[in-house]
């Protein structure tokens, strides 16, 4: 593993700096909180071990910025802030697991590897895309071709349950339960005609529809001709 040290007492950095170096791992020590953000920032690490005190830029503060920074790597705090409400803010800052000093090396490597085994966050999306069809979930805008569409906010989760499941089959049961929370009614046609508007904004002025009807099931969206 490459590891990244932040931890400013002499004894106990030269404790564990050496004993990871023995056991075939690769250290940067570092002393100073600002460093320690800088090389989190610039050096791909499988594990940073981070002190809640140390000079410039407290442990907190290194990890929240990380994390703002959409790094994920591993962090365990090390430290002798014990209590309770020490614990949590060190996880809820963005610490996978918190060890207090003293402690016992074997603990602290048993707690690395298993931060490690850890599968990666998946990550959630924030765009939808179908051929040349995109839609931002977060600004919750769509457009295609390039050209923005305007879709009133039930046209836009119309479109964002049928992107979710490009190719399948949704039938007029499931979208008005998953869109109008109705149960199902044969005389409602308030699927067909939220279909049909979403149609004339997403398909009519382009090239080749995305839109398709699937006679006496349902509606599918993809971008297959």
């Amino acid at each position: 593993m490459k590891i990244l040290l932040i931890e400013d007492d002499e004894k106990t950095g030269s404790y564990i700096a050496k004993g990871l170096t023995t056991a075939g791992h690769v250290v940067d020590w570092l002393r100073d909180g600002r460093d320690g953000l800088a090389a989190g920032f610039g050096t791909s690490y499988d594990v940073i071990v981070v002190d809640r005190m140390i000079p410039t830029l407290d442990g907190l503060t290194i990890v929240k910025s990380l994390r703002g920074a959409s790094i994920r790597t591993p962090v365990l705090f090390l430290t002798a802030m014990s209590s309770v409400d020490d614990r949590v803010a060190g996880l809820e800052a963005g610490g996978d697991d918190y060890l207090v000093k003293p402690f016992a090396f074997s603990e602290l490597m048993a707690r690395m590897n298993a931060l490690v085994r850890r599968p990666p966050i998946a990550t959630e999306k924030t765009k939808l895309r179908v051929g040349d069809l995109e839609l931002d979930l977060i600004r919750r805008t769509a457009e295609r071709a390039g050209t923005v569409l305007d879709l009133l906010p039930r046209e836009l989760s119309l479109l964002e349950l049928l992107m979710r499941n490009e190719g399948r089959v949704l039938t007029k049961t499931m979208l008005l339960e998953r869109i109008w929370n109705f149960n199902f009614d044969p005389q409602s046609s308030v699927v067909e005609t939220h279909i049909s508007r979403l149609r004339a904004k997403i398909d009519k002025p382009f090239e080749f529809p995305l839109l398709h009807t699937v006679r006496n099931t349902g509606y599918t969206l993809h971008a297959r001709r």
